[in-house]
């Protein structure tokens, strides 16, 4: 994917988003972060085309990303949002199987293709077992694990996700973020995502884009982005970077 010249605005008066040209590289994690109203969940929806740039162009494997039909490009990419909503009373596969809806015409869809979807969906998110559950018993964790799987039944080679450890506690935090991982890792996902966690996205990226007041200030590798210089500039905050042994590199507020 290709981000040329961007930029987005709600009121046609302030820029969200600035200018931004970026390339999205294939087979990579990269994490979109930068503090609350720096554009990052802004320039995923329009790389979602949630929205169209006022100006600029997107491009996906060559083509313009809003000239794309619907359907068709959620055969492309799939999208995790920040805040999803269910009936509560639904089971986790039917929900997921709401994933194969790209693929549905007036004659229905290919059954057994829908059925491989959803069963290679729940088995990459180790929710098999809990197929027939109601979405009411599940704790959040579990339910974002839910959302994702919804998401991977669309058997898209680009998954997006929107701040997808808010709201979670620490262990469910991990937990997605180590699912994340192995998507990229076994299937080969290309992943953009927006995270908040600077350590997290240090540990869990490939590619990081910082963005600022609507433009992104730095991108690259974890360690060539997140430097003291970077992250003073970028959050006003002053921090010490760390080595540990196991971890690698990590991050630690001093102050303001």
């Amino acid at each position: 994917m290709d981000i040329r010249e961007v930029s987005f605005s709600y009121d046609q008066q302030k820029d969200i988003v600035q200018s931004v040209t970026t390339k999205i590289e294939k087979g990579k994690i990269t994490t979109i972060i930068g503090p609350n109203g720096s554009g990052k969940s802004t320039l995923l929806s329009l790389m979602a085309n949630n929205h169209c740039p006022n100006k600029g162009q997107i491009h996906l494997d060559g083509q313009t990303l809003n000239t794309f039909k619907p359907k068709e490009l959620a055969k492309k990419l799939a999208v995790v949002h920040q805040q999803n909503e269910a009936p509560l009373d639904l089971t986790i596969e039917r929900l997921v199987a709401f994933g194969r809806t790209p693929y549905q015409t007036m004659r229905g869809g290919d059954k057994e293709e829908d059925e491989r979807a959803i069963e290679w969906a729940l088995s990459s998110t180790k929710l098999t077992d809990k197929r027939k559950v109601p979405l009411a018993s599940l704790s959040g964790g579990e339910r974002q694990r839910v959302w994702i799987a919804m998401a991977l039944a669309q058997k898209t080679p680009i998954l997006f996700l929107d701040e997808p450890t808010t709201y979670l506690d620490i262990y469910y935090q991990f937990d997605i973020l180590e699912l994340i991982r192995e998507l990229n890792a076994v299937h080969g996902l290309t992943i953009v995502m927006v995270l908040h966690d600077m350590n997290q996205a240090v540990r869990y990226s490939d590619i990081i884009i910082a963005m600022k007041d609507g433009q992104i200030i730095s991108e690259g590798q974890p360690n060539d982005v997140l430097t003291e210089e970077n992250v003073r500039h970028i959050y006003d905050v002053s921090v010490t970077i760390r080595q540990d042994a196991e971890t690698g590199m990590y991050i630690v507020p001093v102050g303001i």
